[in-house]
């Protein structure tokens, strides 16, 4: 059983949804990327998403689009990604677009990332069927590989697309980009219950969660709830850091709460 694993199964005995924060690599800075993802863990934050900073990230909205601007501009690549997964006290996935892993090379990444203490990888571009170099390479190494979900997937493809995850299933709550919102939509329930008939894995969901009413909404019926760009929005906002660090961490506690009611 793997580390994300573990922590599906502790919180299905504590009888709750897992609490998932994202955060782009190198955003603002090195350092405090790297101190902002512990004030989000003090808060509460199960499992970490890194963000791979990329220069397409099509399926991002504007908050996560400019980060990775930055963190590019910065020059955040692969190394510093791996840096920042190993700086995380829980366990840690990377979110990437493919390109940026085949540029590294699909087996030199995976051994880096498991290296930095990674435990898997969300691949929101990638499909299942170009997928056999990644979960070769993936499974050698026992990361997770998560796949993408959405409310226009057939229920053929989701019983196909599901049973190459590991770890979890991403389920997005809208067709869309990220980004936080102030209500949800309503075909997240009904994705799930449509992924929960053809696999056993856990399922999340993310884009669009910004506080905790709706976070407590999605624990009713999800595995665990995905924010991200409510995290680096308030990063973006506060240029002290430890100001900064204590409204994230506020917001990681709120989060927290919901996702236990």
């Amino acid at each position: 059983m793997s580390l994300i694993s573990e922590r599906f199964a502790l919180a299905q005995e504590e009888n709750r949804a897992l609490l998932i924060g994202y955060l782009t690599a190198g955003f603002p800075t090195m350092q405090r990327c790297k101190s902002a993802i512990a004030a989000m863990i003090d808060g509460g934050v199960d499992l970490i998403e890194v963000g791979f900073p990329y220069s397409d990230p099509v399926m991002d909205g504007p908050v996560i689009q400019r980060a990775s601007e930055l963190a590019i501009e910065n020059g955040v690549g692969a190394r510093e990604v791996f840096e920042v997964v190993a700086s995380s006290s829980v366990p840690t996935l990377v979110m990437s677009y493919w390109n940026p892993i085949e540029r590294y090379g699909v087996t030199d990444f995976t051994r880096d990332l498991k290296a930095a203490g990674g435990c898997g990888v969300i691949t929101p571009d990638l499909t299942v069927e170009e997928s056999q170099e990644w979960i070769s390479a993936s499974q050698s190494l026992g990361l997770d590989r998560v796949y993408v979900v959405a409310p226009s997937t057939t229920d053929s493809r989701l019983a196909n697309v599901t049973a190459r995850c590991s770890g979890f299933v991403y389920a997005a709550s809208l067709m869309g980009v990220t980004g936080a919102r102030s209500a949800l939509s309503g075909a997240a329930e009904s994705l799930v219950k449509r992924v929960r008939a053809v696999t056993n894995t856990p399922v999340c969901v993310g884009l669009g969660v910004s506080n905790g009413q709706q976070a407590s909404e999605i624990a009713k019926y999800a595995d665990g709830v995905i924010v991200g760009s409510a995290f680096i929005k308030l990063l973006a906002e506060t240029q002290d850091e430890i100001e900064a660090n204590k409204s994230l961490k506020s917001l990681a506690e709120e989060l927290s709460r919901a996702v236990r009611r």
